[in-house]
Parts: C-alpha cells; sequence; structure tokens
C-alpha cells in the first residue's frame, strides 16, 4: 500500500476538520490521504441517518461528500474512501497500523472541560502503535498559519508563515521517535520548533546529597545542558530547522498549554507499558495516556500529535 495519512470521519463537523487537516499533512508529505468511516449495523440506525437511506448508503454518500470537499480544497491529491463494517475503535486502530499517522476529530465542549472525555478519539489515541493527531472542528490550515493581508486567507497563499510546532521534551526519558516527528513536522512547515520542560524542584531533604544541585540558578543550569545535550543530535540531523529551548521549574502540563497557544501543533509523547498493550486496556484513560498527553488533549487551544514510544 502507498503511504498515506488516515483520517477518522464520522459525519460530524469534527469528522470533516479531521480529514482537512490531513489533507494538508498529506500534502505537505507527499503522500496519499485515506478517509475512513466505521459503522456497526443496528436495528435502528442513529439518528444522523436519514429514514430514507440505510446505513451503509448513508456511509458511502458521507465519504463521497467527505472525499469531494477535500479534492476540492487540494487539487491533485490523492484520495482514497473506505467504510468498515467494524467497531469504531477497531477499525480506526486498524487504519493506524497501516498509516504514517491518523487525524481525528474531537468535540470541544469547554476551555474548562475540553474534549470529550471518553471519546473514541481517546480511546484510539491510548492504544495506537502510530501516531494520531486530534484536530477540533474549526480549527483549519488558516489557523496554522500566521496572518496575512487582510481578506485574503492564508490558505490561498502558501507562502505565508506557519505558526511554531512546540515539543514536550522529557530529558528524563528521552525518545527518538517523539523528537524525531517534532522536528520533521517543524521541517515540513519550515517553521520554528519550540521545546519547552519543566522540571520540578526536588524535596528540601535532598539537600544531604552534594552531588544533586538544590540551589535554583545551579539546577536550572543542570536541565539546561540536558536539554541542549539531548537535542544537540536532532539539530545536527535537521539544520534546516531553527530550535529554540524553554526550561522552567514548573508543572509540564501547564507550561505545555500555555506555550501551545498560538501554536501549529503541539506535540507531546505516550509511553507504552507493556503491561497496557494489546486489548484489555480498560476505561481508565487518564491512567494510560499519562497525566501531561491528557491534559494536553484536553486544554491545549491547538491540534495535539501524541507519539506513542518504548
Amino acid at each position: 500500500m502507498l503511504r498515506h495519512v488516515a483520517a477518522g470521519i464520522d459525519g460530524t463537523p469534527e469528522g470533516l476538520a479531521a480529514a482537512h487537516w490531513a489533507a494538508g499533512e498529506a500534502v505537505r508529505r507527499g503522500t496519499a490521504l485515506r478517509l475512513v468511516h466505521a459503522w456497526e449495523w443496528q436495528p435502528r440506525p442513529a439518528p444522523t441517518v436519514p429514514a430514507d437511506m440505510s446505513q451503509r448508503s448513508w456511509a458511502e454518500d458521507m465519504l463521497a461528500q467527505a472525499s469531494d470537499s477535500v479534492r476540492a480544497a487540494h487539487a491533485g491529491l490523492r484520495v482514497v474512501t473506505q467504510s468498515v463494517v467494524e467497531s469504531p475503535v477497531g477499525a480506526l486502530l486498524a487504519a493506524a497500523e497501516e498509516a504514517d499517522l491518523l487525524v481525528l476529530g474531537s468535540r470541544w465542549i469547554s476551555g474548562v472541560t475540553g474534549f470529550l472525555t471518553g471519546s473514541v478519539s481517546q480511546r484510539v489515541v491510548a492504544r495506537s502503535p502510530r501516531p494520531v493527531v486530534l484536530v477540533r472542528a474549526g480549527e483549519c490550515t488558516a489557523r496554522e498559519h500566521f496572518s496575512a493581508v487582510p481578506g485574503i486567507s492564508p490558505d490561498e497563499i502558501p507562502e505565508t508563515p506557519y505558526r511554531d510546532v512546540v515539543l514536550g521534551l522529557d530529558t528524563d526519558r528521552p525518545c527518538d521517535e517523539l523528537i524525531e516527528f517534532a522536528f520533521d513536522a517543524a521541517r515540513l512547515r519550515a517553521t520554528p520548533l519550540r521545546v519547552v520542560h519543566a522540571f520540578s524542584a526536588p524535596p528540601a531533604y535532598a539537600a544531604i546529597d552534594r552531588l544533586a544541585p538544590v540551589n535554583g540558578p545551579e539546577l536550572l543550569a543542570e536541565h539546561e545542558r540536558a536539554v541542549v545535550a539531548t537535542l544537540r543530535p536532532w539539530c545536527e540531523k535537521f539544520p534546516e530547522v531553527a530550535v529554540t529551548e524553554t526550561v522552567t521549574e514548573g508543572r509540564a502540563a501547564g507550561e505545555l498549554i500555555h506555550a501551545s497557544a498560538g501554536a501549529a501543533l503541539l506535540v507531546v509523547g505516550r509511553r507504552v507499558r507493556e503491561t497496557l498493550r494489546g486489548n484489555h486496556l480498560g476505561n481508565h484513560l487518564g491512567n494510560h495516556l499519562g497525566s501531561v498527553v491528557h491534559a494536553a488533549l484536553h486544554h491545549a487551544p491547538c491540534p495535539v500529535a501524541v507519539v506513542p514510544h518504548a
């Protein structure tokens, strides 16, 4: 199968937003786009299915409309559609296996409650073997760019610069998959990469360990050196990407959400635990996603890419 970006759609505005975001990413990567819709037969179809249509007909019609919409916005993009009679979670995980990247829509309820908790999107994110990007309805490629000339959409001017990509970095457990994804995302957009690393000061009793820097400036310098050392090989691999580092004492989740305001994309990592692999992940999504990822999905004001890593 050709390299492609996959998007899960379900007839909602969130699904269409995911399709258009995925189309833009496919264009940037020079790959095809695959639109996937999963449905399960029900004795009584959902209210969204017209009374004069079968579930299968509605699914095919919805896929065709989404495909036409994407093609109209991205001439020349190869778009493949797939309707699957299967549970949405299972079908999307299978689609992720075959794709470079999976894009899903998520419903934004409010600034407090954030993305819809317990949604199909979050369950897929918690188990996907590939990176997953969550996009809300209303997020479009125009918001990924800085403002253009008044009255002209950035979509119409490819030269309009993209906003920054933001990466949340943990120097205690850095991983190649996460860092490479963020650098590549910045490269594809020809935009700077902002790396955010937050740390907590050790408890007071740590002062008895003379090898551990407990003084504020010394501790900050220690973390700054760790960030620079971690990023050095990636800066050499991606010399075209301008990198800025923000190292601060505080909670990682809060710092990332603050940094993501005005960003094109926030990139965070999800550690895959051996005991959580397979189909027995349960419903405790916050634990499986990790507190930082969970907070980012609920409160980041931009698309969020979750990259699984060992």
